[in-house]
């Protein structure tokens, strides 16, 4: 595989699963790794210490968080490039990793407090309301705000890590989760048929089972999901970081715009 060597790439999620699969096969290429997690945890802190690196912590889920998390990704960039806190730096690569799973069922009413605005709403209301801000608004602030950094050297990747529920869609009690990754999908097309000619190249990768805290623990669920891969079980969070360090090395431009399946032949497009 080609070097990552000199080049600095932001992975949000990175403190467990595929995030830090992710930062841990880019490290090994080379990179220098700007690691994210929602807040402090001993997940996070395990990683760094393991790998070396940094945390910046920003909650997703909070208007302006991933273009808060991006203009100090610049900053924290410059530091690990020896510039100082009070220049900028330069970013390369960003993978958008970090997303939630959460059930929207038809029929859940429940009351609860919201934590984006404090109302008190249905779970219905509360969990389609996360799930979008996480899933879809703030990958596409990340996404905003390094276009407009990439544009100044002509050159940067995106990797959007999906799900294969964007494609053939989920149980029914997670249709928002769905959607957002289905948003995610079509915004990774869009900006890489709009963007290509400029350098900047955007990709996405739609894994269906991984080996993460979301695949099922119940022994009926997951020899269901199991039966349902041809290959025999799920995919391991190595497996997508290894796709996804290949897509940012840039060894293959003109796969720009693809969406890469990592589902076992569960999903066949």
């Amino acid at each position: 595989m080609n070097s990552l060597a000199n080049k600095t790439i932001l992975v949000t999620g990175a403190s467990r699963g595929i995030g830090a699969a992710i930062a841990a096969k880019c490290i090994e290429l080379g990179a220098n790794v700007i690691a994210h997690s929602t807040a402090s945890s001993e997940a996070a802190s395990t990683v760094a210490s393991k790998l070396g690196i940094d945390f910046l912590f920003e909650d997703l889920s909070q208007r302006g968080a991933g273009e808060r998390l991006f203009t100090n990704a610049i900053a924290k960039a410059g530091q690990l490039v020896g510039k100082g806190d009070q220049q900028a730096g330069r970013i390369d690569g960003v993978v958008n990793n970090a997303g939630v799973y959460l059930a929207s069922p038809l029929m859940d009413s429940k009351i609860v407090d919201s934590k984006i605005d404090g109302d008190q709403e249905s779970s219905w209301d509360v969990n389609w309301a996360k799930t979008m801000a996480v899933n879809v608004q703030a990958p596409a602030d990340i996404c905003r705000a390094a276009i407009s950094h990439f544009r100044e050297s002509k050159s940067g990747t995106v990797v959007n890590i999906a799900s294969r529920a964007g494609h053939r869609g989920d149980g029914g009690d997670h249709a928002a989760y769905a959607a957002s990754k289905g948003a995610m999908l079509a915004m990774t097309k869009t900006w890489a048929r709009a963007l290509a000619g400029e350098g900047l190249h955007f990709y996405a990768i739609a894994p269906g089972w991984v080996e993460t805290r979301m695949a099922p623990e119940d022994i009926a669920k997951r020899a269901a999901a199991v039966a349902d891969i041809p290959i025999g079980r799920v995919a391991q969070p190595q497996e997508v970081a290894e796709l996804t360090a290949f897509l940012l090395t840039g060894a293959c431009p003109s796969a720009v715009g693809a969406t890469f399946d990592v589902n076992g032949a569960s999903y066949v497009r």
